[in-house]
C-alpha cells in the first residue's frame, strides 16, 4: 500500500497544523520510508549519512544556520541536502522558509509546507504516524475488548459465543475496540496493537438480534478506538475427553507478527458464566504482573507440606 504527500496531508495535516506554500507541487509524490530527518549537519557539508527518502524538517537551528550565509553559498548548501527524491519538506515553528529553499522546491516539485509546531514535537508525531503506516500488519478472526486496562482477543470457533461475552463485558463497564475483524499492527515501545476497520466500527453481530451500534446502546465510554494486545483468549466447547488444566501452573502462549501473547483457554458449556471466567482471568493475570503467581505460591505450599511429612515420617 502506497503513501502519497497528498493522501498523508488529508489524513495528518490538520493534526499537524500543516499550511501550503507556494511550493505545492509534486503532491503525488509517495513517501517510501518512516524515517523522518533534520538536514542539521548536512548543511555544512557533510552529506554522507544523509538519506534522500526522507521526509526533511527544518526548524530554527538550521534557518538561523541558513541566514547566516551568503545567498549563492545558502543555494548550494541547500542543494547538497534537497534532491528530487525528497517526498516532502516542513518547516517548524511558523517560520517563513527563505528564498532559496522556496525556489529550490519549486524547481525540483517537491512539496514545501509549514506548521507552527516545535521541531522535536513534529519530529515524534511524524515518527508515530509513519511508523504506524508502515509497520507489519494482519488481520485475525475474533473480537477484541478492553477490560481492566487490559487488551483481551477472544477468539473461538463460529457460534460459541465470542460476541455474546463481550457483549456481557460491556455492559459490566468494559469497552469494544471490535468485533469479527481485528487488524493487528506492531508498535514501538508498545507491542502489539489491535483495532478495528472503520466499516464494522462500534458494530457487534449478535446472532438472533443482529447487528447493534455499541457506542449508541451503552455510551461513547463503551468503546475505543484501538489498544495493545495483552492477552488472548480462546473459546472452546466442552470436551468431556480433554483434561483442562485445573491449577494453573503450565503457561501458554501464541504468536502473532512475531511478538508472544499469553493464552488462555476456556472450555464453554451451559451454566459456566463466560463472562466472569474473563474478568477473573484478566484479573488473575494483573496480580501475576505485579509478582504474585496463585498456582505457583500453591505448589510452593504444596512441594513444603509434602517436604515436611516427608521429615516426620523419617523421625518417627
Amino acid at each position: 500500500m502506497k503513501l502519497s504527500v497528498r493522501d498523508f496531508i488529508n489524513a495528518h495535516g490538520s493534526v499537524l497544523g500543516l499550511e501550503e506554500t507556494k511550493a505545492d507541487l509534486g503532491m503525488e509524490r509517495v513517501i517510501k520510508v518512516s524515517h523522518v530527518q533534520r538536514p542539521g549537519l548536512s548543511l555544512s557539508g557533510y552529506v554522507k549519512r544523509k538519506d534522500d527518502n526522507r521526509i526533511l524538517i527544518f526548524g530554527r537551528m538550521e534557518l538561523d544556520y541558513l541566514r547566516g550565509l551568503k545567498p549563492e553559498r545558502r543555494r548550494e548548501r541547500l542543494e547538497g541536502v534537497i534532491t528530487a527524491e525528497n517526498p516532502l519538506i516542513i518547516v517548524a515553528r511558523g517560520l517563513s522558509p527563505p528564498r532559496e529553499l522556496l525556489k529550490l522546491c519549486q524547481d525540483l516539485k517537491v512539496p514545501l509546507f509549514k506548521t507552527k509546531m516545535r521541531s522535536m514535537p513534529l519530529l515524534t508525531k511524524l515518527m508515530m504516524i509513519l511508523s504506524d503506516f508502515f509497520a507489519p500488519t494482519d488481520s485475525v478472526h475474533g473480537t477484541l475488548v478492553e477490560a481492566y486496562g487490559i487488551g483481551v482477543l477472544i477468539q473461538g470457533d463460529s457460534s460459541v459465543g465470542k460476541s455474546e461475552a463481550a457483549l456481557g463485558l460491556i455492559e459490566r463497564g468494559h469497552r469494544l475496540i471490535s468485533d469479527d475483524i481485528v487488524k493487528l499492527r506492531t508498535r514501538e515501545g508498545v507491542g502489539l496493537i489491535g483495532f478495528g476497520h472503520d466499516l464494522n466500527k462500534h458494530l457487534l453481530e449478535l446472532r438472533g438480534i443482529g447487528i447493534v451500534n455499541v457506542a449508541h446502546l451503552f455510551g461513547a465510554v463503551s468503546v475505543r478506538k484501538e489498544v495493545p494486545v495483552d492477552m488472548v483468549i480462546h473459546l472452546e466447547d466442552w470436551d468431556e475427553t480433554h483434561y483442562y488444566d485445573r491449577v494453573g501452573l503450565r503457561e501458554r502462549f501464541t504468536e502473532f507478527l512475531g511478538i508472544k501473547i499469553p493464552l488462555f483457554v476456556h472450555p464453554v458449556k451451559p451454566g459456566r458464566d463466560v463472562v466472569l471466567l474473563i474478568e477473573t482471568t484478566l484479573l488473575n493475570h494483573r496480580l501475576k504482573e505485579m509478582g504474585y503467581h496463585s498456582a505457583k505460591e500453591f505448589n510452593k505450599k504444596l512441594l513444603e507440606e509434602i517436604a515436611r511429612k516427608k521429615e516426620l515420617g523419617r523421625k518417627s
